[in-house]
This record gives structure tokens, sequence and C-alpha cells, in this order.
């Protein structure tokens, strides 16, 4: 890493959030880090096979589970950044659960209820590409969506997402209770940095496929998104659950951040190989005798 992993991070690890200010980051930042993408490659792909390491042991040592969810607006940079991040994990012991527009069958149910079914089992990384989060973003900003929830019209008060955000901050420490780590990153992109890329979209036919009429309309809603963004964070950040807000406009610095994060507190899980008993050694031992006796001709 240009810099120790802690000193990387730390500008952009939320775990108090009640002044918290999105102002407070700006979505350029740097760092002062002067090295070249090529370089900065080279830091993350260190990143991504001290990860590759750590998840070994994980999936072996089968106690803890990983959580990573991912949000960010249009074009900030959420699939680059996991298919990066992540190139190095063995697939065994990683799933990536990406949350679309919700089917008639996960309507018929609570919102967190799609999530739930996806979160990973110990030994195991699950990342969510979106998340139940979208319940305090695009329904708040679109009553629309908040509707087809269907939800009894006595229960849809003034303070929902208030009660959505204690909600999650709750449920989220009962899963830090049973040993899940979750880490939560906020994509920090500018708009005038997701107009540069919408256009690159337009304008480069291998890319078109990545642009969504939908985009632009969402984009009309920035500054409810922003504010969105603000109060979830200033509500369900935690010790326990913190969110990263990262500074996307630079693609190679968010993901700088974002594998040094992931590195940093997964070290801190005592992550080790299981050790096997006399008992346990004995038998392989016999094992390996009876092998070494085997007759090939046979």
């Amino acid at each position: 890493m240009p810099m120790r992993a802690a000193e990387l991070i730390a500008p952009f690890r939320i775990t108090k959030g009640r002044k918290f200010a999105l102002s407070d980051i700006a979505p350029d930042d740097t760092l002062g880090l002067d090295i070249e993408k090529e370089e900065a490659k080279l830091h993350i792909a260190a990143g991504v096979e001290k990860l590759s390491e750590m998840q070994e042991k994980l999936y072996a040592q089968d106690r803890w589970s990983v959580l990573l969810i991912f949000q960010a607006m249009d074009a900030a940079g959420k699939d680059g950044a996991i298919k990066h991040v992540m190139s190095g994990v063995n697939p065994q012991g990683c799933q990536v659960t990406s949350f679309k527009q919700p089917s008639a069958l996960e309507l018929d149910h609570d919102y967190m209820w799609r999530c739930l079914t996806h979160l990973p089992e110990r030994g195991r990384i699950g990342i969510f590409n979106r998340s139940y989060y979208e319940e305090v973003l695009v329904a708040r900003v679109h009553e629309a969506v908040l509707a087809r929830q269907k939800l009894p019209p006595q229960l849809v008060g003034k303070h929902i997402f208030a009660e959505r955000h204690e909600d999650i901050a709750n449920f989220e420490r009962y899963l830090a209770r049973n040993g899940t780590l979750i880490l939560k990153f906020f994509l920090h992109v500018s708009k005038k940095e997701q107009k540069r890329r919408f256009i690159e979209r337009l304008d480069e036919a291998e890319k078109n496929w990545k642009f969504s009429g939908a985009d632009i309309a969402e984009r009309q809603h920035w500054k409810a998104y922003m504010r969105a963004y603000e109060d979830m964070i200033r509500a369900t950040a935690a010790p326990h659950a913190p969110w990263f807000v990262v500074p996307s406009d630079n693609k190679w610095f968010a993901r700088l951040v974002i594998v040094a994060a992931i590195v940093e507190a997964m070290g801190t899980l005592d992550l080790a190989f299981p050790t096997l008993s006399k008992s346990e050694r004995a038998g392989l031992l016999k094992a390996r005798a009876a092998l070494m006796r085997e007759n090939h001709d046979r």
C-alpha cells in the first residue's frame, strides 16, 4: 500500500454518524496520493492477494462470515470495484447478489426478506450489490415504490424511514453478535463525474449496454438521494457495522480504499487454519501409511 491501511481508510470510516455530513468528504479526494494508475494497480493486486489468503483461512476456520454491502448512485463504479477487489477470491467461498427491482413474490414479504435469504454462511464472504438499504433510498425518493409494498396504511406514517433505520441498525447488531463481520461501502461520486461517465457510455459502442434511460431520470433526483444517503449513514453507522464513504471520482483510489478496508477488518478476526488433535493427526498418519502400502501393480 502507498500508505498504511489504517491511515488510508481512517478519513472515510464512519462509526458514529450523528454529526456526519456528506460534504465532509470530497468525491475527488485522493489524500494527496500522487501515483500513476499502473502503480495503484500493483498496490490493489497486493491487497487482493492478501485478501485471498485471509479468505482461505476464513473458509477453513468456518466460524466467521463476512458481509460486504455496496451502495451508490448509478455509474459510481460498484460493479468494477467488486470485480477488481474480489478477483483473487476463491468462488467457492464467495457469493455476489445483485438486488434489482423486487419481484411479485418479494413484494409479498417484508422488505428484508429477499436479503435474508442471501446472507453468507459461516466461512464465506457475501457481497450485496445494493441491499435492504434501497428501502430507505429509492423507496424514500419515489413514493410509488413504497406504495407497491402493500403495507397496511396505518403503518405508513411520517416516521417510516426513521423506523426502518432503527430496524436495520438493530438487525446489523444482531448479525454482528452472531459472528458476521459487516462492512458497508457508499461509493461517493460527484454529479459532474457521473455525467462524464454517462456520456462515455453513450459515445463508446462497447459501453452502450450499460446505459439506461432510467439513469437520467434518477439523476434528476440527485439532491433527494444525497439527503437520503446522508440520513442513512447517520442513523446506521456503528463500530460493528461501519460505513466507508469512499471518494469514487477516481476509480483506482476507490478500489484501493475498499481493498484496504476489507483486509484491515478481516485482520482483526484472528483467522487461522484449524489445528488437529493428537488423535486426528494419528489418523492422518495411518491414512498416509495405508496409501504408501498400496500395490499399484494391481
